[in-house]
């Protein structure tokens, strides 16, 4: 199996100098066609690589995706991480930062709270896609044929009380997080745990991440985490700004009213 992903993977920086025929391939993998050929069509099937009317092959479209998503999620952590630590010392709760990904909406970064109460995650972790604050932000920006197609084939596990009930209420909440710009997560997945969360948006105006605070509400209540909601849209707007290059660097954390 090695030996195959091996051979797989070799295709690709071959492809990278320019299109190649199933012999130039079979030559320098040093295999025979019919090996090559089966190579090929794996790396077809996934979109790596794509075979020209001329019969030859060169990298695929999925290729360039990948690594222009990779890019950007990385990219998005390391411009992030400065302002989450920021934020996280001015308020002294967690906060998060989360990508969509596959279908799935994952946390790329936190900063941890400062007190002994809090709530638990991990970097890595999908969240709850129904009920989480980031993952509403994330969603409600997708286009509305795609919206509908994932909100209908989710399930919708009743965690609480207030967890979203169905296809038709996500869709409701997702609107409504699209027309005031942030989103919130009042006990919908843990009863004890608040959240709040403001959108990172691209040159193209597209959110491309999603940061929030959380904190169990022994520590704040609702109203009280609600009256971050300001701080935490700042710091987004100024991640936004330092990511599409459009706005210099400032002291989110700071009321620019004060």
């Amino acid at each position: 199996m090695s030996q195959t992903v091996d051979r797989a993977l070799s295709i690709l920086p071959l492809l990278a100098e320019g299109p190649a025929d199933l012999g130039q391939v079979a030559d320098r993998l040093g295999v025979h066609k019919s090996t090559a050929l089966r190579l090929l069509r794996t790396l077809h099937e996934h979109g790596l690589v794509y075979r020209q009317s001329d019969q030859r092959y060169r990298l695929g479209a999925r290729l360039f995706a990948l690594a222009q998503e990779a890019m950007e999620n990385l990219d998005i952590r390391e411009i992030a991480h400065p302002h989450l630590v920021r934020l996280g010392e001015a308020c002294g709760h967690t906060v998060h930062l989360a990508v969509y990904e596959e279908g799935e909406v994952l946390y790329i970064d936190k900063v941890d709270s400062r007190y002994p109460v809090r709530m638990y995650s991990r970097i890595g972790k999908p969240v709850a896609i129904t009920v989480a604050a980031v993952a509403k932000l994330l969603l409600a920006d997708l286009p509305e044929p795609e919206r509908r197609a994932l909100a209908e084939r989710l399930e919708y596990p009743a965690y609480t009380p207030r967890s979203t009930p169905d296809a038709a209420a996500f869709l409701r909440e997702l609107e409504k997080v699209r027309e005031q710009g942030w989103a919130a997560d009042l006990g919908g997945h843990e009863e004890s745990i608040n959240c709040v969360a403001a959108p990172i948006r691209g040159a193209d105006g597209r959110v491309v991440a999603a940061m929030s605070v959380s904190a169990p509400n022994v520590v704040v209540t609702a109203e009280e985490l609600l009256t971050l909601l300001p701080q935490v849209r700042r710091t987004a707007d100024a991640i936004s700004g330092e990511y599409s290059g459009r706005t210099p660097v400032t002291d989110p954390t700071k009321d620019p009213t004060a």
